[in-house]
């Protein structure tokens, strides 16, 4: 049975944004990826899973070891996708903030 996951369910966690923020520097193990949390390896496992399965991350093997890195692609889908809302929260505030600059209190 495969399980479809939302990835913007998966990058809401925090725990799951910080394990893309340390992946994006460069390719980590679970183990090394485990290393900078507090929770347990069983809980940075399912993170990196559930990360896996959206296809934020991609799988490299090397040796006996697999290293985790950020899929590019799938990230700028993302970026890509939220992109019009940032434009449009940017014109918001500039505007705001053009009123802001003319206005004077009474």
């Amino acid at each position: 049975m495969e399980i479809r996951r939302d990835v913007f369910q998966a990058i809401a966690d925090p725990t799951r944004r910080a394990i893309l923020s340390l992946v994006a520097m460069q390719a980590m193990t679970p183990g090394v990826i485990a290393e900078n949390f507090d929770s347990s390896r069983q809980t940075i496992s399912k993170h990196i899973q559930i990360l896996t399965e959206c296809e934020l991350l991609s799988q490299q093997q090397n040796g006996r070891e697999i290293y985790y890195l950020t899929n590019a692609k799938k990230m700028k889908e993302v970026a890509d996708f939220i992109e019009p809302f940032r434009q449009m929260w940017d014109d918001r505030f500039n505007k705001l903030e053009d009123i802001m600059k003319n206005y004077k209190p009474k």
